[in-house]
């Protein structure tokens, strides 16, 4: 499995991956590394470059390196979680002024409210604003620009590159979640991204059976240093089983993004104008805010997931929730299988979803068969 002597498209580096690794031999897929500890050479070095495995791991860095790959990024990162992902670069940091998005992952913005324990001080702004966006950095306090596109879970859109050129022109560096973009629909770091951060739990892994996180960035740097040094330090890398699978998950992602951009899209434009429905959020419909933007900087489909506000509020949402049959109450996104949840029950008090959202995870079973469901369910509310 040598590396192809022409360059190759990131869905190709994903199907195929990219070895071999030193022990692979001729085997087609590399083996698991699951070694602790690595023999050193007689003349006391570590010829093959691993020492220990809290660092040092083949099956890791297989995983990372297919990322970058897929991203063109300079390197990547593996963790133990997308929150260890996302920590990791907050912690780095030296203390400093941080623009964050009004709407994100809520566990990320919940660790974000007691920021300053770190030194940091944080604004948040509407992303898809962008004279908001300028008027909330600071030039010369701004260190850190963070964006969530699509944001979950109302599916806002940000533009990466006028972002990343606000963000650089007051000398801050911007870091982009692209857990529901994946590298398939988005590569923030070409659009001027610094580095760019996933829930390797969700759309890259896609089977519901890994818990990971991964970073990618655009050049060396210091910061990205640090970040690799913490994440050996505090231990918070991903385990090899974990790698191995994220791995292999990676084979099938262009080919399952897709499908779940094909159902997400048909799902929406069917439930779009429903008695029962408010509003439909998905990037994909011609409507949203965002549409725009999302298709110059999406290329081949705008995602598997959206969110439905009902009229009748809380009460119909939930109601809707408990009466679907294919469809599987639970958190996450990303999978082969098809969730639902009400969100703001996940997110708890203090969070800005509205309590009338359903978060909708279109995964890979028939779309007529999940568009049933989901009339049934509506059809109950009377």
């Amino acid at each position: 499995m040598d590396q192809p002597r022409h360059a190759v498209t990131a869905r190709s580096i994903a199907a195929r991956g990219i070895g071999p690794a030193p022990q692979q031999g001729t085997a087609l897929l590399p083996p698991m590394d699951m070694a602790s500890t690595y023999l050193r050479d007689p003349d006391n070095g570590y010829s093959a470059g691993s020492v220990y495995g809290r660092a040092d791991n083949a099956s890791v860095r297989h995983a990372e390196r297919q990322v970058a790959l897929m991203e063109q990024a300079h390197a990547g990162l593996l963790f133990s979680s997308g929150m260890a992902a996302a920590t990791a670069v907050f912690t780095a940091m030296a203390p400093t002024h941080i623009v964050a998005p009004t709407i994100m992952f809520w566990g990320l913005r919940d660790w974000l409210h007691d920021i300053a324990r770190h030194g940091h001080s944080i604004t948040y702004v509407d992303m898809s604003n962008l004279p908001a966006v300028a008027g909330a950095i600071r030039p010369g306090e701004t260190g850190l620009v963070w964006i969530e596109t699509p944001s979950n879970p109302l599916w806002t859109i940000t533009d990466i590159e006028a972002v990343a050129g606000i963000a650089h022109r007051a000398g801050a560096i911007l870091c982009a979640d692209s857990t529901a973009a994946t590298p398939v629909l988005t590569r923030p770091l070409t659009l001027g991204a610094d580095i760019v951060m996933h829930s390797a739990t969700k759309y890259l892994n896609g089977h519901s059976d890994v818990v990971a996180g991964v970073l990618a960035a655009a050049r060396p740097s210091a910061l990205w240093t640090r970040i690799g040094a913490l994440r050996a330090q505090i231990g918070s890398a991903a385990s090899p089983f974990d790698a191995w699978l994220l791995a292999r998950g990676l084979r099938t992602l262009h080919l399952r993004m897709r499908e779940h951009c094909r159902t997400g899209q048909f799902l929406a434009e069917a439930l779009d104008g429903h008695p029962a429905i408010a509003e439909v959020l998905y990037p994909g419909l011609p409507r949203h805010p965002g549409h725009a933007v999302a298709r110059r900087q999406m290329e081949g489909g705008f995602g598997g997931m959206l969110s439905l506000r009902l009229r009748g509020g809380e009460e119909a949402a939930i109601a809707v929730a408990a009466g679907v049959e294919l469809w599987q109450r639970a958190t996450s996104f990303g999978g082969v299988e098809s969730l639902i949840e009400h969100r703001a029950s996940i997110e708890g008090a203090g969070s800005p979803c509205p309590d009338d959202l359903l978060r909708l995870s279109a995964g890979l079973e028939d779309p007529d068969d999940l568009l049933r469901d989901l009339h049934r369910a509506l059809a109950s509310l009377g």
